[in-house]
């Protein structure tokens, strides 16, 4: 079917989107010192003697350098006591200090010098023993920096003082991810509103790219846009779905703001909703639901996954991941990273506590016909969850 929808349609939504008014606060260089204390509190409780963290959200969460990882090394050492080391390119030196929000000790290197040979050395010269490693460092940087460094130096996984200090979010950050969800939430509305019949999902993802960005983000992070039997892979199939009556609508997409990240999923019919679909999608309602209704201080992270499947095998899906019924995890954490520790899946038995935040989407897949995806997230709070955003009423009405 060739695309016949009206691009008038689509170029009218898009100038009725305005700049986010409600902006959040940026984090401070206070609240990033906070978290250097923090990370070191729990590196003395487990015997670290000092962190490596190279380019990333990690980074970004301790020092504001927000560059993604490349080839060459650029490295944050934050030793138990004294200035955090910054390992950098030395043409990298002005673009560094323009983005550095703390005080640190920025050492440079040249293209035909090892940064792993001038990380070793501060970390021989400051008598470190046991270095933590983060986990997103590439194995090449790890074993180039393994073998620069003094035989005596133990290595350990920084995971734990990493995700310890991550998981639980702050006020600020709460509110910078509320934004994100926010702006991603009008985005769907926005998107929904274009659908016509004929459409192709390629035009919808770049609306809704350009709806990301003209609400005040630098457009959408991801964006899966899927129509009719698509919908029943979750990730889709390598094709331009084009939308017909009946189809039902499966769109999964996210911002960043201040590159804290949206991960907001709405599934409705395009028409008239069948039985079958009305009852698979209350279905999905329902066992979303029953996830946040499981989430509180102390809970288990798997107790939420394993209250989903409680739902879907009394609809007579499952057991357990089988299909039909939800072949994946419930949910994530989300934060500087759209997916990160810990998960609401069976075998994560992290507790919850207050501050950390998740994504709530128990997809049921109904082979070869069609999936059902209600996406939104929560944060714990000291007595149980709370909603960042309004969710879906119902199949005919996916926006409150």
């Amino acid at each position: 079917m060739a695309c016949t929808s009206d691009p008038s349609v689509i170029h009218d939504a898009l100038s009725r989107i305005q700049p986010w008014q409600s902006v959040a606060a940026p984090i401070s260089r206070e609240e990033r010192l906070i978290r250097i204390e923090h990370a070191r509190a729990l590196m003395a409780a487990t015997g670290i003697d000092a962190l490596l963290i190279g380019a990333g959200p990690s980074l970004q969460y301790f020092t504001g350098v927000g560059w993604g990882m490349i080839e060459r090394l650029l490295a944050m050492v934050l030793p138990r006591e004294g200035d955090p080391v910054l390992i950098c390119p030395a043409f990298e030196a002005g673009s560094l200090n323009a983005v550095l929000e703390i005080d640190a000790d920025v050492r440079l290197w040249q293209e035909h010098e090892s940064p792993y040979a001038l990380a070793a050395s501060f970390l021989d010269d400051a008598g470190i023993k046991l270095l933590a490693l983060d986990p997103s460092l590439p194995y090449a940087m790890t074993e180039a920096l393994r073998k620069a460094a003094s035989s005596s130096l133990a290595i350990c996984s920084a995971a734990a003082v990493i995700d310890g200090c991550r998981m639980s979010k702050s006020r600020n950050e709460l509110a910078l991810l509320r934004q994100a969800k926010q702006m991603t939430l009008d985005v769907q509305r926005q998107a929904a509103a274009i659908l016509q019949p004929g459409i192709a999902a390629s035009t919808v993802r770049r609306f809704i790219n350009d709806a990301h960005r003209a609400i005040g983000s630098e457009g959408s992070t991801f964006c899966i846009v899927l129509f009719g039997r698509s919908t029943s892979f979750p990730h889709g199939l390598p094709q331009d779905d084009i939308l017909a009556e009946g189809d039902m609508v499966l769109i999964d997409t996210g911002c960043a703001v201040q590159g804290y990240h949206s991960d907001i999923t709405r599934s409705y019919v395009f028409g008239e909703p069948t039985t079958k679909q009305r009852f698979i999608w209350n279905l999905e309602q329902e066992a979303q639901q029953a996830a946040f209704d499981a989430a509180r201080p102390g809970a288990l992270c798997e107790q939420a996954d394993d209250a989903v499947r409680r739902v879907l095998q009394r609809g007579g899906l499952g057991p357990d991941y089988q299909l039909p019924g939800a072949p994946h995890r419930t949910g994530h954490g989300i934060g500087l990273s759209v997916h990160e520790a810990p998960y609401l899946v069976r075998g994560d038995r992290t507790e919850m506590q207050p501050g950390m935040c998740f994504s709530n989407e128990p997809t049921i897949v109904i082979p070869g016909e069609f999936g059902v995806r209600i996406e939104d997230h929560f944060f714990v709070t000291p007595t149980g969850a709370e909603w960042f955003t309004d969710r879906s009423v119902s199949i005919d009405k996916p926006f409150a």
